[in-house]
């Protein structure tokens, strides 16, 4: 990856040994596997067993879960909050695993609609809820930074699973609570 970066300098037409490019390449490739970290992790590995026993069947939100990723089109970043629900049958997970499978998801290259599909068929699995909804609202600097440049576009998806899908009260009902 370090002699890549190395050729796309010279190809930019930097100069990949003056001063401050000489650690360049390997600062990239460092952070780019930082960056797509996620296509080393696992879905069962990220929950590690913190699977509990619901003592309710009501509603379970974590809101505002920040997310970083890379659009897979241009390899620039997209961030934004992650609003995940979902009514527990028999089983809730614990919080912090809500957020680590938002990163292991968002840390590949990705697309939004996938990013925020793949959260939502991920927390239903784990804890076979009876429905899940997920909203993903992202700004992408593949549109903030090139192209049409516009600086306040805010990109939103959901996927709704379940009883978040089939019924429009519980729908509504998370709606309006991540607002």
């Amino acid at each position: 990856m370090k002699d890549s970066i190395h050729n796309i300098l010279v190809k930019m037409g930097e100069d990949p040994n003056r001063e401050g490019l000489l650690d360049t390449p390997e600062r990239v490739a460092s952070s780019m596997l930082f960056l797509t970290r996620g296509y080393k992790q696992n879905l069962d590995d990220v929950i590690n067993g913190a699977l509990f026993e619901a003592e309710s069947d009501d509603m379970v939100i974590c809101k505002n879960i920040e997310f970083y990723s890379m659009c897979e089109h241009h390899m620039l970043p997209f961030l934004g909050k992650c609003h995940i629900g979902y009514i527990p049958q028999k089983k809730i997970i614990g919080v912090s695993k809500l957020a680590r499978i938002v990163d292991m998801y968002g840390r590949r290259l990705q697309l939004q609609e996938r990013l925020t599909k793949q959260i939502a068929e991920a927390v239903m699995y784990a804890v076979d809820a009876e429905g899940v909804g997920v909203v993903l609202e992202g700004q992408h600097l593949c549109m903030v930074m090139r192209g049409v440049e516009k600086q306040h576009s805010v990109m939103t998806t959901s996927r709704m699973l379940g009883s978040f899908r089939a019924e429009i009260a519980t729908r509504n009902e998370f709606l309006q609570l991540i607002r």
